[in-house]
């Protein structure tokens, strides 16, 4: 599948920023109540495109109904239209490498955040991206400086002179 998305430049938009959140479905939902929380967060910012992620209703199993194949185009589509992608990565994924994987090859700003207390070893693959911002936390409310703060700067370079997106300096 060749993706293509013709968009506006960031910098020409009127709305919010478009949001891909990405964690674990299939490989655990130990993390439900952190994605919600964090895509609760986002959702300050703009649309989260696929905030069922952080729904504590959707099982190991993923989305009921859609086919594999479906729920692949739909969410490369929601990749190939966002702005930036945040992923929380404690939860050890194939589905969220994959994801991360076709972020960095659209040039898709990428934030991965992952717990200090997840005793996990992050994988070599995300960690060692120059492509991909890697940042540990421990905390609800530090996760949400640092996603705050990579979506100001995401902001910024995508128009340097009027903040990008509608954010000023002081908002959220």
């Amino acid at each position: 599948m060749v993706l293509q998305a013709i968009e506006r430049p960031l910098a020409e938009r009127k709305e919010g920023m478009k949001i891909y959140f990405a964690g674990s479905i299939r490989g655990g939902r130990d993390d439900a109540p952190v994605y919600e929380a964090m895509i609760a967060w986002l959702q300050t910012f703009g649309e989260v495109l696929n905030k069922h992620v952080g729904d504590p209703a959707l099982s190991e199993a993923g989305d009921d109904g859609p086919s594999d194949r479906s729920i692949h185009d739909r969410d490369m589509a929601w990749l190939s239209a966002c702005d930036l992608v945040v992923a929380e990565v404690s939860v050890p994924s194939l589905g969220v490498g994959y994801e991360l994987g076709w972020a960095t090859a659209l040039n898709k700003p990428v934030l991965c955040l992952n717990r200090t207390v997840s005793g996990r070893p992050l994988s070599a693959m995300i960690a060692g991206s120059p492509r991909i911002r890697t940042v540990a936390y421990s905390s609800l409310n530090e996760a949400n400086t640092v996603m705050r703060d990579f979506i100001r700067e995401t902001a910024r370079r995508a128009s340097p002179h009027t903040g990008g997106f509608g954010l000023s300096g002081d908002d959220r």
